[in-house]
């Protein structure tokens, strides 16, 4: 009985001694890693793919990792590469490290830029989903005219956005614009719509919620379509209000569609350069200036152009969105949505 013990323990060491020799190599291969049985499995979807990704690779990883770099100097317009007719200038500017990033910081240009950032962001989606919200309700009922008013609604959408910003820089202009006109016809004074700070700050809010309801409404529209017709009348049914029907049905039914519409459109306004640039220039003076054209006046509009302080605060901008990226998926996650 020992005997026969002692050989089956020698016979599963012996075994395991085996499978260990195997797994190094010594028998059969080891089984292929995650990524290439991922690759192996969909080789034709990564090849249709590849193409995308180094488009994307090139046109925006380059110009990233660039604009990292440049952001660690101190090139400006006089020390970077240049050619002046024949004569190369080679580069002179010098890698600095995190200067760049202690000086923004500890500014107050960057802190007061970056509030008023804030401020139009939070304004502009907030009165652009209230909008949206009541429009689409609207639009969702059974009303003579549906398709019409769908339509003009959806128009500032499809026109150009520097079309729609010079149409109101023109219904803007303090001697000769429409709502002047109609003010002074109205027995009131004219107001400096651009030209005086806070009216500035309004204007443009009021601009780029013009563009940016039709978009809210599209959106929060098709969700509400996709809320079963059936939940309100058992609701109705039993009794419910308006507004518990509104707050128990639409909202919760409505809340993949406005947390991802929230998002974008927080992205999009935090960026939204064109409105800002074409409006009122950042004026007056810097009153209406957001991060993003500040960076582009850095780079492009002051003398010598600063490149390292404008990449500054574009490494900057992303960054904060990328934060608030985080937090929001966080946020949505603790109140259970997958995102």
């Amino acid at each position: 009985m020992a005997v026969h013990t002692s050989q089956s323990v020698a016979k599963a060491a012996g075994d395991d001694t085996v499978a260990r020799g195997r797994s190094r190599g010594t028998g059969n291969p080891t089984p292929p890693g995650r990524i290439r049985r991922a690759l192996s499995t969909h080789w034709y979807a990564w090849t249709m793919v590849a193409p995308v990704v180094i488009v994307i690779g090139v046109i925006i990883g380059y110009p990233l990792v660039r604009g990292i770099y440049l952001s660690m100097t101190d090139a400006n317009e006089r020390n970077v590469e240049r050619s002046i007719g024949v004569n190369h200038i080679p580069a002179t500017y010098e890698f600095v490290g995190l200067d760049n990033y202690t000086d923004v910081l500890k500014g107050s240009e960057f802190l007061g830029t970056l509030g008023w950032t804030l401020v139009w962001t939070v304004s502009c989606v907030a009165i652009t989903f209230g909008l949206g919200m009541g429009l689409a309700n609207i639009l969702n009922r059974r009303i003579a005219g549906r398709s019409a008013y769908r339509m003009a609604l959806i128009l500032p959408w499809a026109i150009p956005g520097f079309v729609s910003v010079f149409a109101w820089r023109f219904l803007y202009n303090e001697d000769r614009g429409l709502l002047n006109r109609i003010l002074s016809g109205s027995g009131f004074d004219g107001i400096p719509w651009l030209n005086d700070p806070t009216w500035a700050k309004i204007s443009v809010i009021a601009v780029n919620v013009w563009l940016g309801v039709p978009f809210m409404m599209v959106a929060l529209l098709g969700g509400l379509q996709s809320i079963p017709s059936e939940h309100y009348e058992a609701a109705e049914m039993d009794g419910a209000t308006a507004w518990q029907r509104f707050r128990h049905i639409t909202l919760p039914g409505l809340r993949p569609v406005s947390t991802t519409v929230i998002l974008l459109s927080t992205i999009w306004t935090f960026n939204m350069f064109p409105v800002i640039f074409l409006l009122t220039g950042g004026g007056p003076g810097d009153a209406t200036q957001i991060l993003v054209t500040q960076a582009y006046k850095f780079s492009f509009e002051i003398s010598p152009r600063d490149f390292a302080l404008s990449s500054t605060w574009g490494v900057l901008i992303l960054v904060l969105l990328m934060l608030f990226a985080a937090v929001y998926r966080r946020v949505l996650r603790t109140q259970g949505d997958d995102w």
